[in-house]
């Protein structure tokens, strides 16, 4: 597959740059799987679509305040974007800009009478921008959340705000160590849950821990030449023992979000059951592609040449995909991380 295959015209005033308010109110694209045939609905109506059969799998992380905004000791300005808390007070980060900042070099980070010191320390991966970060002192986690701002992709194209400490977590995060949210996720609210358990349906929930590397994009010419960022991810031996229950009976796993499919697909088998483990995966899913374990996908309208667009076109298949979306682009849904969403079934 070539990059140009991924790309498609997306105007920029069809990008999100807010939540709707009430989350399940969002737009809704339900996607045939095997004809391409589309209906509009909202994603409230979720329930109506699903049977007392399925099951339903959430990726349970929680997003970190993870982009800090400091300066160096020169004076200048630095953003540090923390990737993963590696030990006590340690974190890999990303700098920006870093190409002039030393081993030893220490960094500050201030706001309203709070400060946190952190020292540069080696370069742990030569030539990926990842750094070190050590802080320094008391109350490290404490002053982070008090510092930190929610780190919004790229193409929202403005600063943080107060609410998207609520609005770009999902209401059943529970597992903190993601520095973006699984964004499927969002357009569920505790009500529609209740309903959705009230059918009999099983929730089911996972972790995979949202790194950078989903907004890395695509800059090979040959698809399958990019390599994506390691996430950590886990399935507990309950989660499993469900979800292979329901394969087992031919029931349809339905799967919420791009980050459960690369857990649940890098946890299969060679009997194609799905193994319980904590774990790193650097799973990159494009066409063609055998999906074992997922049946139906709920995910978001994804940025071109971009890894989330190539997995989704390998569920649904190109044409069919780029049908989708040309369809979603007329009807004015709104793309991208706080944008409609799509049930492919």
């Amino acid at each position: 597959m070539k990059l140009s295959d991924l790309d498609y015209p997306l105007p920029k005033e069809k990008i999100a740059l807010f939540p709707t308010a009430d989350r399940p109110a969002a737009k809704l694209l339900c996607v045939d799987r095997a004809s391409g045939v589309c209906s509009n609905k909202i994603f409230r109506d979720l329930p109506e679509l699903l049977k007392p059969t399925d099951l339903l799998v959430l990726n349970n992380t929680k997003v970190l305040p993870a982009r800090l905004f400091g300066k160096k000791t020169t004076g200048g300005k630095i953003e540090a974007l923390l990737l993963k808390e590696l030990g006590e007070n340690t974190w890999e980060a990303l700098l920006k800009p870093g190409g002039r900042v030393g081993d030893e070099s220490m960094l500050t980070f201030s706001q309203n009478g709070i400060i946190l010191e952190a020292k540069v320390l080696s370069n742990p991966v030569p030539d990926t921008g990842k750094r070190w970060l050590r802080f320094q002192g008391l109350d490290v986690k404490e002053k982070l959340y008090k510092l930190g701002h929610i780190p919004l992709p790229p193409y929202i194209d403005r600063p943080d705000q107060p609410s998207d400490h609520e609005m770009y977590q999902t209401v059943f995060a529970k597992e903190e160590g993601a520095v973006a949210s699984p964004t499927a996720g969002l357009h569920f609210d505790e009500a529609l849950l209740s309903t959705i358990r009230a059918k009999g349906i099983e929730v089911v929930p996972i972790t995979l821990h949202v790194s950078y590397g989903t907004f890395q994009p695509i800059t090979v010419e040959h698809v399958e030449e990019h390599h994506m960022f390691e996430e950590e991810y886990e399935i507990s031996g309950e989660a499993a023992r469900q979800i292979n229950a329901a394969k087992r009976a031919g029931r349809r796993v339905i799967v919420c979000g791009t980050t459960c499919v690369r857990a649940l697909e890098s946890s299969v088998n060679q009997a194609r059951e799905l193994i319980a483990r904590r774990a790193k995966t650097s799973i990159f899913i494009y066409p063609p592609y055998d999906f074992k374990i997922v049946d139906a996908l709920i995910t978001n309208f994804h940025m071109p040449k971009s890894t989330l667009l190539a997995m989704v076109s390998a569920f649904l298949g190109y044409e069919k995909l780029m049908a989708a979306y040309n369809i979603a682009l007329d009807s004015n849904y709104r793309f991208a991380s706080y944008g409609d969403a799509m049930f492919i079934a």
